[in-house]
């Protein structure tokens, strides 16, 4: 079995006027991420450490911001076609290792969500998907509330 480990990172700016999604979890907040898609920071980070992984590029390579297809398109469809794209080369996933940088809203609370979301998509078990939430101790862009920032490792399978 041959292995390949991706890495992923991603940042959306905080705006009124969007709902809250990350992990394909809604979020109680006054405030969204502003995106083309939906702007679920976590998801884009996990589909570009898959990609980068397999060789196959990034999100934006295979689902363009130019794209009427993927206008507010549900991440969760984004991520469900990137397993898939990963699969056509003999891929599958082994495991995910994300972080979450937001100073607000407090995202501990919604981390099994996510996981149970996240391995259904992935077809793996929930602890299969490791999420972390951390803040920036007020510092740079995240920790004005400005943004949220995801960062992701994988490991994939070729079987």
């Amino acid at each position: 079995m041959s292995f390949r480990v991706g890495f992923g990172y991603d940042v959306h700016r905080l705006v009124e006027g969007r709902r809250l999604r990350i992990g394909g979890v809604n979020i109680p907040f006054e405030k969204g991420l502003l995106g083309h898609s939906d702007a679920d920071v976590l998801i884009h980070a996990i589909c570009d450490a898959l990609l980068g992984a397999a060789g196959m590029r990034d999100i934006g390579f295979h689902f363009p911001d130019t794209s009427n297809d993927y206008k507010d398109i549900d991440s969760c469809i984004l991520l469900a076609r990137t397993v898939e794209l990963i699969a056509t080369k003999g891929y599958r996933v082994g495991n995910i290792d994300a972080t979450v940088c937001a100073e607000h809203p407090k995202l501990n609370p919604h981390i099994p969500a996510m996981q149970k979301v996240l391995a259904q998509i992935i077809g793996v078990e929930e602890d299969a998907v490791s999420i972390k939430a951390t803040t920036t101790e007020r510092l740079g862009f995240v920790g004005r509330e400005e943004g949220i920032a995801a960062y992701a490792v994988c490991l994939i399978e070729k079987e």
